[in-house]
């Protein structure tokens, strides 16, 4: 993976390097327990570094996203790309970028795109998973579902990766920060190095996951 930095830094997205090392090397660990989920894919750059793990022992990412951007890369907001805007459809469509780099690194055969919003791909859902990766929108009420919906479903000794840790409001939002105490709060996880931005919880070997309060 390092040798491929300069062609993963030709993928658009916002996940540092740094901590695409770490899903990397934590999705080495998990993909042994069972398969991985991500919730968020935009044009496949964490794919990529999960992906590129799961390969390794021969697993499966799950890949959740509806393509149609989140919240804050509508038209008009701060990370509103005009490349990735459909004309035809008169919206954000992130798709054909996403397959393209699965594609360009040979991952067709292990990550499996589910195009849809996180919640509906939930209701029938019962595949236990050795990690979930949620890097979804970043309202609360986005945040939180993707966490009440998903976490439910790891395994014990599996990981719970949340992206945008930040405990300072200037640094950025504050929805996955939140997300990210509901589920330390809850004591079925412990705590992990934070990697920059990406907060890192194993789940524990004990008790059921609630949803928790809304705020």
């Amino acid at each position: 993976m390092k040798c491929e930095a300069a062609l993963l830094s030709q993928v658009k997205g916002f996940l540092d390097p740094v901590e695409g090392m770490q899903l990397y090397e934590i999705a080495k660990k998990a993909s042994r327990l069972g398969p991985c989920l991500e919730i968020g894919s935009y044009c496949g750059k964490s794919a990529v570094y999960l992906g590129s793990a799961c390969l390794e022992n021969q697993g499966i990412l799950f890949s959740i996203d509806h393509h149609c951007g989140s919240e804050e890369q509508q038209p008009g907001e701060e990370y509103f790309d005009p490349s990735l805007f459909n004309y035809d459809l008169f919206q954000v469509d992130t798709l054909n970028h996403f397959r393209r780099t699965i594609s360009a690194w040979g991952l067709e055969n292990t990550v499996v795109p589910i195009v849809a919003r996180s919640q509906i791909a939930a209701r029938a859902w019962a595949t236990p998973l050795g990690l979930v990766f949620i890097d979804g929108g970043h309202s609360y009420e986005t945040a939180f579902t993707d966490y009440s919906c998903w976490a439910q479903h790891i395994v014990p000794g599996g990981y719970l990766l949340i992206h945008d840790i930040f405990e300072n409001p200037a640094q950025g939002g504050q929805a996955p920060f939140q997300v990210y105490q509901l589920a330390l709060a809850s004591g079925l996880f412990q705590e992990l190095p934070r990697v920059k931005t990406l907060g890192v919880l194993q789940r524990l070997n004990c008790g059921q996951i609630s949803a928790g309060p809304q705020a």
